[in-house]
């Protein structure tokens, strides 16, 4: 059973949650173009994260989900929202969130961690997940260390759950690729940004349809929550603090600040700009449905031509 199957949309296609993004309206876009948009509740407050659930609703009578962001403050406010509200899906980053899924399951909710090592994912598969998303470090945002193509396969291998692809995949082929090896569908996030309906800075977007595939680096890592993010002056900041062991509260409460300034004032030098490494495949700026659409129709021809090289390899014995 693919995802679209699993919850009631028209693709198996799920929107990555990006913090400060992908908000109730951009999660309600989402939802109208076959996918499953997501609210990234992020570090935003109960009575906001509830403002944006009610904008989503006013826009899309398809599902649509909640990003619960596990280093957030109002973490335990947001559970009772998620609950409260009745959302049908959840996803989670940053942590583990063992300790809630038993009150959303008894709510009625799908919960899909988002995870990056095989091990969590099998502990998160205990306590009765209905999926997991195995998330590449060529994401961006928060990463892992392995490789979505090393994975993804081992995730499917090791879990009875559906496992959803995540980190790096912005076309109909890389789709197809990651059902080949056995995902029931795919999160996509660098290529929304890409969106004529994102309400991210011009700069921004620009910066995305020049960006190569050397054009990201990891920062933070020493903090324990690395980020993969646009190379700029402050990242290039940043990873020299991280050399000499130089990062302070200050800086830490500068990267926070620095986010606004990326996303939304379009700052290219001193702002932080998350981004997937696969920035370099994007080099256009189209609507929503568009890109979902795409998506699934290049994943056909994909296919298409998988056959015909299955065919010769069969001749070949």
């Amino acid at each position: 059973m693919l995802l679209n199957e699993m919850l009631g949309i028209k693709y198996p296609i799920l929107q990555g949650a990006m913090s400060l993004i992908t908000d109730g309206k951009f999660a309600a876009t989402v939802s109208n173009a076959g996918g499953l948009g997501i609210i990234a509740s992020g570090e935003w407050d109960k009575n906001r994260v509830r403002e944006e659930i009610h904008i989503a609703r006013s826009l899309t009578d398809k599902p649509f989900g909640l990003n619960l962001y596990m280093m957030s403050p109002y973490v335990e406010d947001i559970v009772d929202l998620i609950i409260e509200e009745k959302i049908p899906v959840v996803t989670t980053g940053a942590h583990s969130p063992e300790k809630y899924i038993k009150r959303f399951k008894e709510a009625g909710c799908k919960v899909f961690p988002v995870v990056a090592s095989v091990t969590m994912a099998k502990r998160m598969e205990r306590f009765g997940i209905d999926g997991v998303i195995a998330e590449g470090m060529e994401s961006g945002g928060h990463v892992g260390e392995a490789t979505t193509m090393s994975l993804l396969p081992q995730m499917v291998k090791a879990l009875k759950v559906p496992v959803i692809a995540a980190g790096g995949i912005a076309s109909g082929s890389q789709m197809a690729a990651a059902l080949a090896m056995g995902a029931k569908g795919i999160q996509i996030g660098t290529i929304l940004l890409a969106s004529e309906e994102c309400n991210v800075h011009e700069n921004y977007k620009k910066a995305i349809l020049k960006a190569h595939d050397n054009d990201t680096t990891v920062i933070l890592k020493n903090t324990g929550a690395p980020v993969r993010v646009l190379k700029n002056r402050l990242a290039r900041k940043y990873l020299e603090m991280e050399k000499n062991n130089s990062i302070d509260e200050e800086a830490l409460k500068d990267s926070f600040d620095a986010l606004f300034r990326g996303i939304f004032q379009g700052d290219l030098e001193n702002g932080s700009m998350p981004l997937g490494q696969i920035a370099g495949l994007i080099d256009e700026i189209k609507p929503v449905k568009e890109i979902l659409d795409d998506i699934i129709r290049e994943s056909v021809l994909a296919y298409d031509s998988l056959s015909d090289n299955i065919n010769k390899l069969k001749e070949m014995k």
